[in-house]
């Protein structure tokens, strides 16, 4: 009789999660590690989800709370840096007619739902511990982790993210590259008028933008030029935010009066990265920001994590041999994916750094979601 197939899941972001939740649906044994004690849970501000994330979202069994727990919307605005409606994008519906075209909502919202599904799912989650040192051969993995204990498994999904410590110690020497673009993120509540995303590209940064994310709140952003982060004190960060936002007219203003609190403002620089080369090594696979990373120019960074788990935990339950062989099909199957919404959401970017007048922004975002309606 052979034993039940085991996995090590390390990182409980939104692709560990979500490959969670798929295998053990399919009856494997996962075990999830995450380094953090508390699961990520508070992070972050807002999320846009698009519907190729929906369609992932749906397939866990938490759409309806998603629903429930954002804003749904079907249109982009662009507007001048006076809050002046310049045009209105329908977005496409790229998780297919019966989802929105798009939802914001609260990512801790997000990531309690997704911690709500794999407990539910009964995989073994411990928090606060991290894999220190793998032991491969051809049948699988021996696992020693930061609290002494070890355990052997038949594959470890590396799931640990932009810096994934998992992906160096297997050999893979990619590394994510700034691309000289940082953003200012803050959620506040929600201007009665707000009801889509509106982008402004100009102005004292090179974009401003908003994103409801249910009926009283939204996440604002900023997007300027990288900075030094050792030149820029914690708690000036809700001054900086204000110094970018209060040019731009419209309904910023209303929502620039609400950046008060450092500590609910977020800085982070734009990454690029995309592993070119396989995304494994032996029973070791890559999937979510540990293999590709793009800057949210086109909101697609969680999407393709909660593809790039669909597509894995599909494979792995329908194939009945775990080997080279498979992991390389799912490389190939993500990189062709991948890659042309890495390379649209740096372009949009490198136009706005180089000061291009004439890109062809809505065309490049069209393009790049009209393929994204295609399953992963």
């Amino acid at each position: 009789m052979t034993h039940p197939r085991t996995v090590l899941v390390v990182g409980g972001g939104a692709a560990g999660n979500a490959v969670t939740i798929l295998l053990r649906r399919a009856g494997i044994a996962v075990d999830l590690i995450e380094a953090k004690d508390d699961w990520n849970a508070t992070a972050g501000s807002g999320i846009t989800l698009q519907g190729n994330a929906l369609r992932v979202l749906r397939e866990l069994g938490v759409w309806e709370q998603v629903e429930a727990s954002g804003h749904g919307f079907g249109s982009v605005g662009i507007t001048a840096p006076d809050g002046t409606v310049l045009h209105v994008q329908d977005d496409l519906r790229t998780g297919g007619d019966d989802l929105p075209a798009t939802v914001g909502m609260q990512r801790p919202r997000l990531q309690r739902i997704l911690i709500d599904a794999v407990r539910a799912s009964g995989a073994t989650v411990r928090l606060g511990t991290t894999a220190e040192i793998l032991g491969q051969d051809a049948d699988g993995v021996s696992v020693r982790f930061s609290d002494g204990s070890e355990h052997r498994y038949d594959l470890v999904v590396a799931a640990d993210g932009l810096g994934s410590a998992t992906r160096a110690a297997i050999g893979i020497t990619d590394k994510p590259e700034p691309t000289g673009m940082a953003i200012w993120r803050v959620a506040a509540p929600r201007p009665a008028g707000v009801t889509r995303t509106d982008l402004a590209y100009g102005g004292p940064a090179y974009i401003a933008g908003y994103c409801p994310t249910s009926e009283t709140t939204l996440y604002a952003y900023v997007v300027e030029a990288n900075r030094d982060r050792a030149g820029i004190p914690p708690e000036s960060y809700a001054d900086e935010m204000r110094r970018l936002t209060r040019h731009y007219g419209g309904f910023w203003p209303e929502i620039t009066a609400h950046i008060t609190d450092p500590a609910k403002v977020n800085y982070t620089w734009f990454d690029r990265m995309l592993v070119e080369g396989s995304w494994h090594r032996g029973r070791v696979v890559l999937i979510g920001d540990a293999a590709h990373c793009c800057p949210p120019t086109l909101a697609q960074g969680a999407a393709l994590s909660l593809e790039d788990a669909w597509v894995l935990a599909r494979m792995l339950t329908e194939s009945g041999t775990w080997d080279d062989a498979l992991f390389q099909a799912y490389h190939e199957r993500r990189i062709s994916r991948v890659r042309p919404v890495v390379e649209a959401s740096v372009q949009i970017g490198r136009w706005q750094l180089d000061g291009v007048r004439d890109a062809d922004v809505p065309g490049l975002m069209a393009r790049t979601m009209t393929m994204l309606r295609e399953l992963p």
